[in-house]
């Protein structure tokens, strides 16, 4: 093969090993002589023969081209072709026919028949003479002493025997390719004074790129004599030019190049049959024999079949292997799965279940990292060697599994410590390529033996600088260092597998998984929309109580005083929601709370009635929000705007449902809304949307009428227990505090108030902090005698705080707006919690019940 033109200097274009996979060899417009070559156009004229048919079928050359087919062949020959022509399915498809006489002189040939470009090739080789040989009986019993083979160098040891006995080859080898391209002879039976080349290595260059792919496509490739003239194809150029693709041709003339190499080996003749695994080239039968060795197109068709039928034993064999690896380690798997649901994954705990994961991943040192914490655990980098690594990683590794046998290849600086860690396995745990686990190996010390020098060397000769192939093949030893053992196939699968099952760990650990979110987009959507409009709501509501109070109000303490209940009242409604979360509410007890947000202690405005009904949390909190609408609604534009309206909530169970009937009378005249807003959504959509029931709304002008229904599986009987009234206002109690008092709030103006409260129930000074940090130094500074502590204090909790204190011995009380349900460390479990907006009078009842306790 020319590398480079041959007017050009011997040194014009560089000479490496990619040459040889630039070589056109499906375009060589040549074929061996042991058989010819005749192309037809589709109306079956011939417009390409090669040079020698003339010495099968008669005639000349020049008197072939443009003949008939059937002016050529017979017409019983012509007829067969017609039909095998029919038969054929596929861009590479070849259909065959053996024994078929092309004349009348009776001489019978094999011919193969397929589709190149627009032209139809027909190639044709003499018929085996008559013998007792019956391919398919013979492939039949080779193939009955396969099967009871489990062990696969067991199974390639005798196919290897088998094909030596069908095709008469001194030698025949079955050669399977290694990741990297390279093969390994790993069967062979050989004529006895034959120099034996089982375990020898050839290098992926031996079997260029273009020649693997022609393999994968045509699959059985002969050289029945090394040393014959190839004969040409006749004209070379077809009409527009083009030479004749032979990728599908059973006689394809050889490379130059190829014919060389088998010289150098000493072989007179080959055969060559892929074993395909999903398509792909897993291996080779290579048969040889030191003289030419014609075999017949029958033979070799059998041949095909039993490789074919091999392959797919390989493929058993190989799969069997791995089910019984993968299921050692989907059990191992199951187990460390349970195990980091339990533990969380932490990089601490993922350390620590290192030898399950070294199981799953075979290795010899591993690294956890997991945000910042980065834990080492058997033969790793170190720390200081960790840092370029992994921001090499983060380059590299993005969402799936990264595998380097040789990580000082891919990444220089490794190859520092080759001896700790020279094979890497990396498994991101995380949606952003930053957690990981890395799986290292020690360097493996690999002595190959090649059949030969694998370097190819360069020569000048008549047609410029060419790579040539090997001329000794005499076992050449070569130590490869700074590999680690290669990781297999099934190795991967089971890291990947890792991979994903730590990833769903993680997102269900930190509720971020897609499934989750998915589900759950909808009602966040709503309820944005709900908070929007409760937080505008109640906006106006306070607004709306202001306006309301201030003419009823002699001086500016009891102003606030007025505003004060009335706002505790819309907190205790709210509380009453949260709370629903807890297991079945009364239905009356959500009537009560939400109406007493709008009437004055003692009022009976809302008259309700019932049976006593629980409703489950679900129904609790959407008929909270649709109570919320209809009462608010009331006390904007219905019953309850005025001082003479009424209304009256009746509920009874029909089969087990809840039917519930709101009536308001003496109000205004009632005005249909012209616009649908979010909130008679809620009334008209909520019950039947998120229960199934139903709602129905009657703006009848004397008063408004509405009817729910709840389904039974939401409603269960509760105990009798009269309604809750209004909470009346509470008494200031008679405890006073003293001294100094701490007060941390991040709420400035939330603050200000609050120190007026504390002054008032008689705190000599009032220290504020905002956050941890400046009330740590303010208790530095000076002890305080009480303090009360919001819990969340925006980006920070509290308990640190309250950690000093309780370590200084001074009473304190929690405050927040989650209410009483907040979650306190176990050391301070049992410690008072008052909920937001702040009064005096829970200021000082949890004071009050702080010190009655001892706190």
């Amino acid at each position: 093969m020319n590398a480079s033109d041959p007017a050009a200097g011997p040194l014009s274009e560089p000479v490496d090993l990619t040459n040889c996979d630039r070589e056109p060899i499906h375009l060589i417009s040549a074929i061996q002589p042991n058989g010819f070559l005749v192309a037809v156009s589709t109306d079956w004229l011939i417009s390409r023969v090669s040079a020698n048919a003339p010495d099968f079928v008669g005639g000349t050359v020049d008197a072939l081209l443009g003949a008939s087919l059937k002016d050529v062949f017979g017409l019983e020959a012509v007829h067969t072709l017609r039909n095998r022509l029919a038969i054929l399915r596929g861009a590479d498809a070849v259909e065959r026919a053996f024994g078929v006489p092309l004349r009348e002189d009776g001489v019978r040939f094999d011919l193969a028949i397929h589709m190149s470009g627009g032209e139809i090739v027909i190639e044709a080789e003499p018929s085996e003479p008559e013998t007792e040989l019956n391919p398919s009986a013979m492939v039949q019993s080779m193939l009955a002493r396969l099967k009871p083979l489990t062990d696969l160098g067991d199974l390639l040891k005798e196919a290897a025997r088998q094909v030596r006995a069908l095709t008469g080859h001194h030698r025949v080898m079955i050669y399977r390719f290694h990741p990297d391209g390279s093969g390994e002879v790993v069967a062979e039976r050989v004529r006895a004074g034959l120099e034996p080349f089982l375990g020898l290595r050839y290098p992926a260059s031996d079997i260029p790129k273009q020649a693997r792919a022609l393999m994968e496509r045509n699959v059985v490739r002969v050289a029945a004599d090394v040393k014959a003239t190839p004969t040409l194809i006749v004209p070379q150029l077809g009409p527009e030019g083009e030479p004749l693709d032979l990728s599908m041709s059973t006689l394809r003339a050889h490379s130059p190049i190829h014919i060389e190499y088998l010289k150098n080996m000493g072989v007179g003749a080959t055969l060559t049959i892929s074993l395909l695994r999903g398509g792909r080239l897993w291996g080779l039968i290579a048969c040889h024999h030191t003289t030419a060795r014609p075999v017949s197109y029958e033979r070799r068709t059998a041949a095909e079949l039993f490789a074919q039928v091999l392959s797919l034993m390989i493929e058993t064999r190989e799969r069997e292997a791995v089910s019984a690896y993968e299921q050692r380690t989907r059990q191992v798997h199951d187990g460390l799965m349970a195990a980091i649901v339990e533990s969380g994954s932490t990089a601490e705990s993922l350390a620590g279940m290192a030898e399950s994961l070294s199981e799953i991943v075979p290795c010899d040192g591993m690294v956890v990292r997991i945000g910042t914490d980065l834990v080492l655990t058997g033969f790793t980098p170190t720390r200081d060697e960790l840092v370029p690594l992994l921001r090499f990683l983060d380059q590299s590794a993005a969402s799936k599994v990264l595998s380097l046998e040789a990580l000082g290849r891919a990444f220089p600086p490794a190859r520092d410590y080759a001896d700790r860690a020279a094979g890497m396995l990396a498994i991101p745990v995380s949606r952003t390529p930053r957690d990981y686990l890395i799986f290292f190996r020690r360097e493996v010390t690999q002595s190959i033996t090649w059949a030969g020098d694998p370097a190819k060397p360069a020569e000048v000769g008549p047609n410029g600088v060419r790579l040539t192939p090997r001329k000794s093949f005499e076992a050449w030893q070569e130590i490869i260092r700074g590999h680690g053992a290669p990781w297999t196939e099934p190795e991967l699968r089971a890291a990947d597998a890792l991979r994903v099952t730590i990833l769903e760990v993680v997102l269900r650990l930190t509720g971020v998984a897609d499934q989750e979110r998915e589900r759950a987009a909808q009602r966040q959507d709503l309820l944005i929309a709900e908070l929007n409009h409760r937080v505008r709501n109640i906006l106006g509501l306070i607004r709306g109580l202001i306006t309301q109070s201030r003419g009823g109000a002699t001086d500016v303490e009891s102003f606030a005083a007025t505003i004060g209940g009335r706002v505790q009242a819309l907190a205790r409604a709210h509380d009453q929601i949260t709370l629903s979360n807890w297991g079945p509410r009364a239905l009356s007890d959500l009537i009560v709370t939400e109406a007493a947000a709008y009437l004055q202690a003692g009022e009976t405005r809302v008259q309700i009635d019932g049976p006593p009904v629980k409703l489950h949390p679900e129904a609790f909190a959407t008929l909270a929000l649709v109570l919320h609408e209809m009462v608010t609604n009331a006390a904007k534009y219905g019953a309850l705007c005025d001082q003479s309206g009424l209304v009256s909530i009746h509920w009874s169970l029909v089969d087990g449902d809840l039917v519930l009937q709101w009536r308001e009378t003496g109000g205004p005249p009632v005005q249909a809304p012209t616009r649908r807003g979010f909130g008679t959504t809620i009334i008209e959509r909520s019950v039947p949307h998120d229960l199934g029931g139903e709602a129905r709304i009657d703006y009848a002008l004397h008063g408004l009428k509405a009817r729910f229904v709840v389904p039974a599986r939401f409603v269960e009987l509760g105990v009798v227990v009269p309604p809750a009234a209004p909470t009346p206002d509470v008494a200031v109690p008679a405890f006073r505090l003293s001294g100094s008092v701490l007060l941390v709030e991040d709420s400035m103006i939330i603050a200000m108030d609050a120190e007026e409260m504390l002054a008032a129930l008689g705190a000599e000074t009032v220290r504020t902090a905002g956050d941890v940090a400046e009330a740590l130094r303010l208790i530095e500074a000076e002890i305080p005698t009480f303090a009360f502590l919001d819990v969340n204090l925006g980006r920070e909790l509290s308990f640190p705080i309250a950690d000093r204190l309780r370590q200084a011995g001074v009473p304190y009380v929690f405050a927040t707006g989650y209410g009483e349900e907040i979650q306190l460390p176990p050391e301070h479990q049992g410690r008072i919690v008052i909920k937001k907006p702040y009064t005096a009078e829970t200021i000082a009842a949890g004071a009050a019940r702080t010190n009655g306790s001892g706190g």
